[in-house]
């Protein structure tokens, strides 16, 4: 019995000693970024919420009833409630608007508490500033409610009195704290067994890391990356009946996330974001009066048609730009600036050094 307890403090120590190196040579020098904010926690998260009703008060901008059926039928129905007959009445006000009310219900709310709301029209309202969503209640994915909603609405103003290019959209609005929490969602933590992190970017090498770390704070093998986007934690002895302090301490810990290798590109307004892991490969790139060139040694030739181009020195702002072989795109683009080089002729250049497979990442058109 001695035996095999010596034998697990034996293991345990090995295992902590080995963690604890892998920690200090991989992820003291680098971590910068905390769990929790790269991760959710499986089962903690928002719910969505939806209501259909009826904004008040509206200064001749609401829906054109004949237009707006539901919009008609609302009113009507709201008005009997009241104890008001309008059956077969001709209803002609313009100052009603049908609409949506959504609102996320977060995890761990509780009754009596608020949420913000948004409101969005539904039929042919030109606005809804200066209206009143009367009591509307906010059903969940199970069809129950869980929260009453109700208030003026702002629909926003510009920044500045002045600022003639704000564009806002009077048809959706929205009323902070607009909502009261009537039913929560019934969730234990100290009931889990094992508790689930969900990586918000699925990596390989971040779910390793992840288990690797938090096994290092525990001091035990209690982490594993099920795959790319998911690691489990079981649920420590010390931490029975404690789960929140598990994951608090969890959400603390530091570590480097990767990720691949991407750009994105915006065509519309010239936007280009690049990763750090972006490289590039020998190449060279002919675009009108522009030569790129990234290459492997100081000697170098290369042919454009039949021409034979000789290696020429070239001032700062000429039309070459000369890169050595596993140049970084932040170091391609820095050149390619100083060159005077548009964002739309960027765009191409990358472009095209991808289609040559000289641009080692995804590339991402939007």
């Amino acid at each position: 019995m001695m035996l095999a307890y010596l034998n697990r403090l034996f293991e345990q120590a090995f295992f902590l000693l080995a963690v604890l190196i892998i920690t200090f040579t991989a992820f003291e020098a680098k971590a910068d970024s905390r769990i929790k904010d790269i991760v959710n926690f499986d089962g903690i998260r928002e719910n969505m919420l939806i209501g259909y009703g009826l904004v008040v008060g509206l200064n001749g901008t609401g829906d054109n009833l004949k237009n707006s059926v539901f919009t008609q039928k609302g009113l009507t129905d709201f008005l009997e409630k009241l104890g008001v007959n309008t059956r077969g009445a001709n209803l002609k006000t313009k100052n009603v608007a049908a609409v949506t009310v959504t609102a996320s219900l977060p995890a761990f709310a509780r009754t009596g508490s608020k949420i913000s709301i948004n409101v969005s029209t539904i039929g042919d309202a030109k606005s809804l500033k200066g209206g009143t969503l009367i009591a509307t209640p906010l059903v969940g994915a199970d069809g129950e409610v869980y929260a009453v909603s109700q208030g003026a609405i702002s629909i926003g103003s510009p920044a500045t009195l002045s600022d003639t290019t704000a564009t806002l959209t009077p048809t959706s609005g929205y009323i902070t704290n607009g909502a009261i929490i009537e039913r929560e969602i019934d969730f234990r933590l100290d009931d889990l067994s094992e508790v689930r992190l969900a990586l918000k970017n699925a990596d390989i090498t971040t779910a390793r890391a992840i288990a690797t770390a938090i096994n290092a704070n525990l001091f035990y093998d209690y982490a594993q990356a099920l795959d790319p986007g998911t690691v489990r934690v079981n649920i420590p002895s010390q931490y029975k009946g404690r789960v929140l302090s598990l994951l608090a301490d969890i959400e603390s810990i530091t570590i480097q996330p990767d990720s691949t290798a991407k750009i994105v590109i915006d065509e519309a307004t010239g936007t280009i974001v690049i990763g750090e892991n972006v490289k590039l490969s020998t190449v060279a790139i002919a675009q009108g009066n522009l030569i790129v060139k990234v290459k492997d040694s100081e000697e170098y030739a290369y042919e454009i048609g039949l021409t034979k181009v000789e290696p020429l020195p070239s001032e700062p702002g000429k039309e070459i730009a000369v890169f050595s072989q596993n140049t970084n795109l932040s170091d391609l683009v820095q050149g390619l600036n100083s060159l005077g080089v548009t964002p739309k002729d960027l765009i191409s250049i990358l472009k095209t050094i991808k289609q040559a497979g000289a641009l080692q990442a995804d590339i991402e058109v939007r």
